[in-house]
C-alpha cells in the first residue's frame, strides 16, 4: 500500500471505525474504504480490488446479523440479484483511464453522500408488487456499476427499494448487505481474471473490518440510533469528493 509511513498507522486505525459505521446501517461500507483511500492518495489500481475485498467480508458479516433478525426477503434478492452478477463480473474486467476514475468516484461518492442523508428513499409502511422487468434492469445497472467502480451496489440499491415500496427499511438492509457480498464477489474475479492483486497489507486489512463489522452489525440489526452515524459518514464522503475533483 502504496501510503506515508507517517499516516499509515492511521489509515489502519479508521478501517475498523468505518466498517463499523457502515455495518451498523447494512452496507459493506465500499465508499467508505473508497473515500480514504482517496484521501490516503492510494493508487487507483489498488483502490478497487482492496475495496470490493472488504465488502466481500463487511457485507457477510451485515448479512448473517439481519438475516438471523428476521429481515431478509428472498424474492425480492433473487429478482435484483439475477443479473446483477455476471454484470458485476463484466465491469470488474474493466480498467478505466485513473483520471477518468477519480471523477467517476467522486460523482458516486457524492451520490452516496445524499443517501446517506435519506435525501434519497424514505421508508413507508405500505409495500408495492415488485415488478420483474424493473429489477431484472436496476440490478443489472448496478452489478455492472459495482464492478466498474469497486463497490457492492447497495448504497445505490437500499433507497431504490425505498422508492419502489418494495420492502421496509431492514429489509432493504438485509437485501443489500446479500446482495453487496455477490456483486462484491463477481468484480473481484473479474479484477483477478485481469492479472489484478491485492496489496501485501490486505489480509491486516480484512482483519480490522472484521472487527468494526461484527460489532457494528449486531447493534445496527437491533435498535441503535444511527442519526449521529450518518452525519459522520457524511464527513467522510464530503472530504473524499473534494479532493478527488481538486487534485
Amino acid at each position: 500500500m502504496n501510503i506515508d509511513s507517517t499516516y499509515y498507522w492511521l489509515f489502519l486505525c479508521l478501517l475498523p471505525i468505518t466498517a463499523f459505521l457502515y455495518s451498523s446501517i447494512g452496507h459493506g461500507g465500499a465508499s467508505g474504504y473508497l473515500a480514504l483511500m482517496s484521501l490516503f492518495s492510494v493508487a487507483p489500481d489498488n483502490i478497487k480490488p482492496t475495496a470490493l475485498l472488504l465488502n466481500v467480508f463487511v457485507a457477510g458479516i451485515s448479512f448473517f446479523y439481519y438475516y438471523r433478525a428476521g429481515f431478509f426477503n428472498k424474492k425480492l434478492f433473487f429478482y435484483v440479484s439475477i443479473a446483477s452478477i455476471p454484470m458485476a463480473f463484466i465491469g470488474g474486467l474493466i480498467e478505466l483511464d485513473p483520471h477518468i476514475y477519480k471523477k467517476v468516484l467522486g460523482v458516486f461518492l457524492l451520490c452516496s453522500l445524499l443517501k446517506i442523508l435519506n435525501v434519497f428513499g424514505k421508508e413507508k409502511k405500505t409495500k408495492r408488487k415488485i415488478i420483474f422487468w424493473q429489477s431484472i434492469l436496476i440490478g443489472a445497472s448496478i452489478g455492472f456499476l459495482s464492478g466498474l467502480i469497486g463497490i457492492g451496489g447497495g448504497i445505490i440499491l437500499s433507497p431504490i427499494i425505498l422508492l419502489l415500496h418494495w420492502g421496509s427499511m431492514k429489509e432493504a438492509a438485509a437485501v443489500s448487505a446479500l446482495f453487496i457480498l455477490v456483486n462484491s464477489i463477481a468484480g473481484l474475479l473479474g479484477q483477478f481474471s485481469q492479472g489484478i492483486y491485492l496489496d501485501n497489507c490486505a489480509s491486516i486489512m480484512v482483519l480490522l473490518v472484521i472487527v468494526g463489522a461484527i460489532l457494528g452489525s449486531y447493534l445496527g440489526s437491533k435498535k441503535m440510533n444511527v442519526t449521529h452515524i450518518k452525519y459522520a459518514l457524511a464527513t467522510v464522503l464530503v472530504m473524499a469528493s473534494l479532493k478527488l475533483f481538486l487534485f
